[in-house]
């Protein structure tokens, strides 16, 4: 047992800090009381942190310029690369672009030439035919007419063409015409299956040919039907190739086109006395696809420039636009270009005086190099390419408006030209990745050098504060936190003061001046008064005889693990350990963190600890021998006030003076095994508290040295109830 004038000192365990520089709200003595946040675990000294802090924040400051950097870099770089590639993209396609066009225009330029020059010769040979045979328009046949026709196709490079020529026919020469066709058919079908080579024979076309001009009459099963109106009409007289199409039922010889779209074309043309286009239905297989119809006159005389020249007859050519666009590109470039023809005036219903539907008309092609196809009826560009369109006049025939019957439109055909989505991917490479790549791996390669000089420093680093952390740890064993924080600052005051320069190398314990017993002229001793405190002693019953039969390490094994869970018990209930003394446990409530119901806390602490001992200790029997489970707790506890402080000297320490010390001690010592010996002073705070039913006076007094007989108190093992005040149910959670 200790004497009246022993002191006890605190061994820092983790679970609560003393800091002595706020005011004390239960007064104060020599210092103040300062509350801090409880720590687990040893921390680097203040001036580490901070030092810890900074170098961390220029790493990160560093670290993001090198990211800032690495992102400038590489976006500005892959940005430029693709910047060049979308700029080569736009030049060459405005370079094929302007290819497609002016290439397409000379061929068309060169297809209407010829168109001209078959029709003028046409009209040269019949003028002559004709005067030497006494004879006038519509009473004529071209003679050699699949030769011409096929030298025609040729010129124009139209593959697979459809050419056929219809005279104009009075409805006063129907009679006269229908005798001469049914004379001059048979001739120029036997000319054609010669030169062609058909399958069928000229009589066989002979028979399916209907012997006058006829319309199909759709509400009888399209059967023909003779031309008998007053209006003007246009029969199919000859045609290139010779082709009988079965679904037809029969040639389309005789066929008037008067009630066909072609009338308006030709409306157009006899108005204009120049060549007419429009868009017409054409076929691939049993399939319907726009084509483009164009109409070229044939006038009664050769002189093409003669005011009075009327036509007479017209020759009509069917085509896919799809042959201008072939070979049209000589660089055999793999992705393609799309190609959109749209016509103003695409249909024509009536007769020679009929009107035209309007409604637009597009066909789409795609130009891959030098092979082209057509894609369909509509506009197939992709609309984000629509600020890159190149447009042009496809055929421009140079007609004047006001020429035109009222009702129809200028016959052209515009040319818009976009580049496909793959044309532009073709220009899009890895390179802005790559670029973007090497520039990020040689920012990537300066942060390794740098994050190497790193590691090395902070290798030296570490070394240097394991030093000092083993330093601190040291420090923090003797004196709880806040105490080593107030030694520090005071510390650096002093160094900063005395000598501003000086780099703060000299040992940590000396320049603390703890060398001396005293300091006359030195800062005042850090001690402070803690008026309202509760104070816990438990000792071990029986460990002496038990520690005697016991093998060091058992006997440290034992005081480890019970002592280990009363700190675990501590930390939970806000208990401050003060130190342990052999077999003796000693803690505090309200030091250095003031508590309002310390005692209530001191009391619930010392039952959890007296039903924790019984659990260690029978667990322990097994390791430690069937004896151990008889070993017991005898607690006392003490409130009062008490002196807390360092001692300047050889191995200072934080200690804790003054009679509740003494007093709390002598709890413990005349108390019973498992039992809690409390003073009247704790028993007055539980009766003040409500809590007198925790409590069971002990029968007959005790005798303390210096202080006499004492009335001291038992506390129940179990609570009876709980208390009705808040503050007393948050107090009593666990």
């Amino acid at each position: 047992m200790m004497n009246d004038d022993q002191s006890f000192s605190s061994n820092r365990s983790g679970i609560a800090q003393v800091s002595i520089e706020s005011s004390n709200p239960f007064g104060h003595a020599s210092g103040s009381i300062r509350t801090v946040p409880q720590r687990k675990d040893i921390q680097p000294p203040e001036v580490a942190k901070r030092e810890e802090v900074n170098l961390l924040r220029a790493k990160i400051l560093v670290a993001l310029i090198i990211l800032i950097a690495v992102g400038s870099v590489g976006s500005s770089t892959y940005l430029l690369v693709q910047d060049q590639e979308q700029t080569s993209f736009e030049n060459q396609f405005a370079g094929y672009a302007s290819e497609i066009v002016t290439v397409s225009k000379q061929k068309v330029d060169q297809f209407f030439l010829a168109l001209d020059a078959f029709s003028a010769s046409i009209s040269s040979q019949a003028i002559s035919d004709m005067d030497e045979h006494n004879t006038s328009w519509p009473f004529y046949v071209i003679p050699d007419w699949s030769i011409k026709a096929k030298r025609l196709a040729d010129l124009t490079s139209v593959s697979d063409p459809e050419i056929a020529m219809a005279p104009i026919v009075q409805p006063e020469d129907r009679d006269k015409f229908n005798a001469f066709a049914a004379e001059a058919v048979p001739k120029w079908y036997r000319e054609s299956v010669k030169y062609e080579g058909t399958d069928m024979t000229a009589d066989e076309f002979m028979q399916k040919t209907v012997p006058f001009i006829y319309i199909e009459d759709e509400k009888n099963s399209s059967q023909p039907t003779p031309v008998t109106g007053p209006n003007e009409s246009l029969p199919l007289l000859q045609s290139y190739p010779l082709v009988f199409h079965p679904e037809r039922h029969f040639m389309t010889t005789m066929l008037d086109m008067a009630e066909s779209k072609i009338a308006g074309l030709a409306s157009i043309s006899r108005a204009t006395r120049k060549p007419t286009i429009g868009f017409t239905p054409l076929f691939e297989g049993e399939l319907p696809v726009s084509g483009s119809q164009i109409i070229q006159p044939i006038y009664d005389t050769a002189d093409t420039e003669a005011e009075d020249r009327q036509m007479v007859a017209f020759t009509g050519i069917r085509l896919h636009w799809l042959d201008y666009f072939n070979n049209i590109l000589t660089d055999g470039e793999e992705f393609g270009i799309i190609v959109v023809l749209e016509s103003a005036c695409p249909d024509v219903h009536n007769g020679l005086n009929g009107e035209m539907d309007q409604s637009s008309s597009l066909i789409s092609y795609r130009i891959d190099g030098q092979q082209a196809k057509r894609l369909g009826d509509s506009d197939f560009h992709n609309p984000k390419y629509d600020d890159m369109k190149v447009e042009d006049v496809f055929v421009d025939l140079d007609i004047d408006d006001s020429q035109l019957p009222e009702g129809l439109c200028v016959p052209t055909l515009t040319m818009h030209v976009y580049p496909s989505e793959e044309f532009e991917q073709s220009f899009h490479t890895n390179n802005a990745f790559v670029y973007t790549a090497i520039v990020a791996v040689i920012f990537i390669f300066t942060s390794l050098v740098f994050l190497l000089y790193d590691y090395f420093v902070r290798e030296r680093q570490t070394k240097v504060m394991e030093r000092i952390m083993r330093q601190d740890k040291i420090v923090a064993n003797v004196f709880p936190t806040a105490i080593r924080d107030r030694l520090y600052q005071s510390q650096e005051r002093k160094k900063h003061n005395e000598n501003p320069q000086q780099d703060g190398s000299n040992n940590s314990f000396g320049d603390f001046e703890f060398d001396g017993y005293s300091n006359s002229f030195g800062p005042a001793p850090l001690a402070d008064l803690f008026p309202s405190v509760t104070l816990i002693f438990a000792d071990i019953v029986g460990f002496t005889a038990w520690a005697s039969a016991r093998e060091p390490h058992q006997v440290f094994v034992l005081l480890e693990t019970i002592y280990g869970a009363f700190d675990k018990i501590a930390y939970r209930h806000n208990v401050f350990k003060v130190e342990t003394v052999g077999d003796c446990y000693v803690a505090a409530v309200g030091l250095p963190e003031p508590v309002d119901n310390h005692a209530l806390v001191a009391c619930k602490f010392a039952q959890a600890c007296l039903k924790k001992m019984k659990e260690v200790t029978l667990k322990l029997e097994v390791t430690l021998g069937p004896d151990t489970g008889d070993l017991d707790l005898r607690t006392g506890i003490h409130s009062g006030q008490v002196t807390a402080g360092v001692l300047r000297g050889e191995r200072s320490r934080f200690q804790l003076f003054g009679d509740t010390m003494n007093t709390a001690s002598r709890m413990e010592h005349t108390g019973e095994r498992n039992r809690i010996q409390l003073s009247q002073a704790t028993a007055d705070l539980l009766k003040a508290a409500d809590l007198g039913q925790w409590i069971i006076p002990r029968v007959s007094k005790i005798f303390v040295k210096g202080k006499g007989d004492m009335q001291t108190y038992w506390l129940r093992k179990s609570k009876v109830r709980k208390s009705k005040t808040s503050d007393v149910k948050n107090d009593m959670a666990t």
